[in-house]
């Protein structure tokens, strides 16, 4: 038993007329959504961060240093 939202019939149906053109993959990889799990929580860390989350600061080098200074206090 899947722990999954049941898909409706018409989405179903119009998934398989389309083949290979489109849809969800056919098969699910654990690994990488293991690693897409990581990646998405530390963005949702670093938009703790007010500053990065509103892009507050207004150049490039300072919004960098302001991801990287985050960063190394949540690694820390």
């Amino acid at each position: 038993m899947g722990h999954t939202i049941p898909e409706r019939t018409d989405q179903v149906r119009n998934r398989l007329r389309r083949g290979s053109r489109g849809g969800r993959p056919p098969a699910f990889d654990k690994q990488l959504y293991k690693r897409r799990n990581v990646v998405e929580r530390c963005f949702n860390r670093l938009k703790q961060w007010r500053g990065i989350a509103t892009r507050y600061d207004k150049t490039a080098e300072s919004y960098q240093a302001a991801v990287t200074l985050a960063s190394l206090l949540m690694w820390a």
